[in-house]
């Protein structure tokens, strides 16, 4: 005999629409704590709260509450982001600007990308979009729809943060790397670029996300010259939009702030720094990647890197910053193999002098860890 919880299940069902609204209002605490719940009937319960998306914005929001929360389950997750029908739906509610519950699609979306069969949007093609996107891709759909919706300007009431976790874990498949670094026939722009300006923008679930994607897609070293490139046409001039949240207020001398990227130069006696030190390390993460290559290293030498990193090993006391900070000067102040480099050495005591540290600890030994960070395993859970 099935408990008073399952029956509220059965009636998320129901022909009567004040029923069916009273019972996803009341079930969506119990999709976090009792998951179960939702599993019967070989995953009953799932399948009508799909349909549920599409119903009353007040059902639908709860509807997508009760899916956020239950998509922590793998079998749940696979369920929904195995579904053609359900993505297409959900694509079409989150690209339409009068949508009331997008930031709550948004959420879902960012889950659903957990999944392996997730990967498909890149290649995924629709109708395009009036008003938000010329573009047939529904990833690059959802793009726009990010770069667009930014703090409500699409939608009122809705703007789009929690994509940036999509993208984060899209940017980890070979598929995804690509994807962002390719230069898009719709409008001519390498994805990643669009990104790049959310690295100091207000909302914390933004700059997180676009971290970790821009970090992703280091990890695909034959787009280094294009990413570090600076030519408008060509380039997708990465380095200043990852140095400028590690920079704070400091002033450099004269011979390093002249050869510093022009972005970088003169900033704000104002300037701060990126309050979130996971998403500092996740930058200096990527400068690392960054000298895989002889040109990546080369670059940064060039541009002054070394004094911005020198400053944010002293002014940021967190233990994984400064660590992440000894790694990056380890590669960068070290002659290249066979070769003598006696103003880098030279520089390096300086900068050690200065800092009032001993030789050796900011050039430590520890290896490069290239694992994913937490943030990017992490399912999005609310509770209402």
């Amino acid at each position: 005999m099935p408990t008073e919880l399952e029956e509220l299940v059965d009636f998320l069902g129901h022909e009567n629409i004040q029923i069916r609204q009273i019972a996803a209002a009341n079930l969506t605490v119990f999709s976090s704590s009792q998951p179960s719940l939702f599993k019967r009937q070989e995953l009953q319960p799932i399948r009508v709260l799909k349909v549920l998306v599409r119903d009353h914005p007040a059902i639908a929001k709860d509807a997508l509450t009760m899916l956020i929360n239950l998509s922590a389950d793998g079998q749940i997750l696979r369920c929904l982001a195995d579904d053609d029908a359900f993505l297409e739906v959900l694509m079409a509610k989150i690209t339409n600007p009068e949508e009331p519950n997008a930031d709550d699609i948004a959420m879902l979306l960012a889950n659903l990308a957990k999944a392996e069969s997730f990967g498909r949007v890149v290649s995924l093609s629709r109708k395009n979009v009036d008003n938000v996107s010329t573009s047939t891709n529904a990833l690059n759909q959802l793009m726009d729809c990010f770069v667009k919706g930014a703090e409500g300007a699409l939608n009122k009431k809705a703007d789009y943060d929690y994509l940036a976790y999509l993208f984060a874990d899209i940017s980890n498949t070979e598929e995804g790397r690509k994807f962002f670094t390719t230069k898009q026939d719709y409008d001519s722009v390498i994805p990643v670029t669009k990104l790049l300006v959310f690295t100091e923008h207000s909302s914390d679930i933004r700059r997180r996300g676009v971290a970790w994607t821009m970090k992703n897609v280091c990890f695909d070293v034959p787009s280094h010259p294009t990413l570090l490139s600076e030519d408008d046409d060509t380039g997708a001039s990465l380095l200043p939009y990852i140095l400028l949240p590690i920079m704070g207020s400091e002033e450099y001398p004269d011979d390093e702030t002249s050869e510093m990227l022009p972005d970088l130069q003169l900033l704000p006696p104002d300037k701060k720094r990126e309050p979130d030190n996971q998403i500092i390390l996740a930058h200096l993460e990527t400068l690392l990647l960054l000298t895989t290559t002889r040109e990546g290293r080369d670059r940064m030498r060039q541009v002054q890197v070394y004094p911005i990193i020198r400053e944010c090993h002293l002014h940021v006391e967190n233990e994984e910053v400064r660590e992440g900070c000894d790694r990056l000067v380890q590669v960068l102040m070290r002659g290249e193999e066979g070769e003598e480099n006696e103003t880098e050495k030279e520089a390096m005591a300086r900068a050690l002098a200065l800092s009032g540290q001993q030789p050796g600890a900011i050039l430590g030994t520890e290896e490069n860890k290239e694992g994913d960070d937490d943030d990017d395993d992490k399912i999005v859970d609310i509770l209402a």
